[in-house]
């Protein structure tokens, strides 16, 4: 959808959300809590700071964001599963809280398909494979062939680094060397910003980063960008292929938007609907989730549910695929 296009949708939204009928609307009765299951500064964070106080104008209410981290997301997302269902209390989940950790964790404290209603999609965030220009260079891999002929010569030489066992870059990783029938060596580190650091410092070969985070060193000629993980090509980084352009398939984006307790009224979910989806189509809200490498990408109710579905089941397939198992 076009910027002009989701700018429109938002107004007509906004619109209809104020011509709801006194018995439809989510009165508060308390401030509404967003919680965020990461620690704060993160991007889902940033965000979530961002819509609350937009989405609080828009319903005449008090949005608090609360950060509850731990269990990688389970922990906040599990409290929200347990509150009442009444609009009064939402989760920013993400990929990891409803597609990854499900098949990660040995015993999970909700059922991410049964115990949430979604309400949005709120943005999607590009990641990119990196390597250090000077390695590229000395190994003479300019490109994503380049990088699985060499792999495929070099069984086992290269690794990769990732942000933890079970993260986004470790599975990204896994769909690599599984789709690109090549051995690459996984080197977990205790967050993206160690592996970054590592990788920088020639530790490693290879990452699968967090655009926002790579783009100044692929600016600076620090580290070289092999193909972003979506379907199609980063307008970011439009030089850049997708890596679905050489592995059919490839598709691994980060995902984040807005989900409640199980069983909130229609009305309810209409109205929260509404209102986050006016608050991402603000000019302001795109300019800051741009300077964030994050695109907003409001679903209805059901396309974020058709979304949650087809996402937890493909995950399971590469976490089951790749043996990864957190305790």
């Amino acid at each position: 959808m076009k910027i002009r296009q989701f700018l429109q949708l938002a107004a007509t939204l906004a619109g209809a959300l104020l011509a709801l009928p006194a018995a439809a609307q989510l009165v508060p009765q308390r401030p509404i809590t967003l919680v965020v299951p990461y620690p704060p500064g993160g991007p889902l964070d940033n965000a979530a700071r961002i819509l609350a106080e937009k989405i609080g104008t828009t319903l005449g209410a008090t949005v608090v964001v609360d950060n509850k981290p731990g269990a990688g997301g389970n922990i906040g997302a599990a409290w929200v599963a347990r509150a009442p269902a009444d609009g009064h209390t939402l989760v920013m989940g993400a990929v990891a809280t409803h597609a990854i950790n499900p098949w990660l964790y040995a015993s999970m404290p909700y059922d991410a398909l049964k115990d949430f209603t979604p309400i949005t999609r709120v943005a999607q965030v590009p990641n990119v494979l990196v390597m250090p220009a000077e390695a590229a260079q000395r190994l003479g891999i300019r490109d994503v062939p380049g990088l699985i002929a060499y792999a495929r010569k070099n069984p086992g030489r290269l690794n990769y680094a990732s942000g933890g066992n079970g993260s986004a870059g470790h599975l990204a990783g896994e769909l690599f060397k599984s789709l690109a029938h090549v051995s690459m060596v996984h080197i977990p580190y205790a967050g993206a910003a160690p592996a970054q650091a590592g990788l920088l410092a020639g530790q490693t070969d290879l990452m699968f980063d967090n655009l926002a985070s790579a783009s100044a060193n692929i600016k600076a000629g620090r580290l070289l960008a092999l193909g972003v993980t979506t379907l199609a090509r980063s307008s970011s980084l439009a030089e850049v292929p997708a890596l679905n352009e050489v592995l059919k398939g490839f598709d691994l984006s980060t995902w984040f938007g807005i989900f409640g307790p199980a069983r909130l009224p229609q009305a309810t979910v209409e109205q929260l609907h509404a209102a986050f989806v006016a608050a991402l189509g603000h000019a302001d809200t795109v300019e800051r989730f741009a300077r964030m490498g994050a695109i907003p990408s409001p679903t209805s109710p059901a396309e974020f549910a058709a979304l949650v579905q087809r996402e937890h089941g493909r995950y399971g397939q590469i976490i089951k695929g790749a043996g990864i198992r957190l305790e």
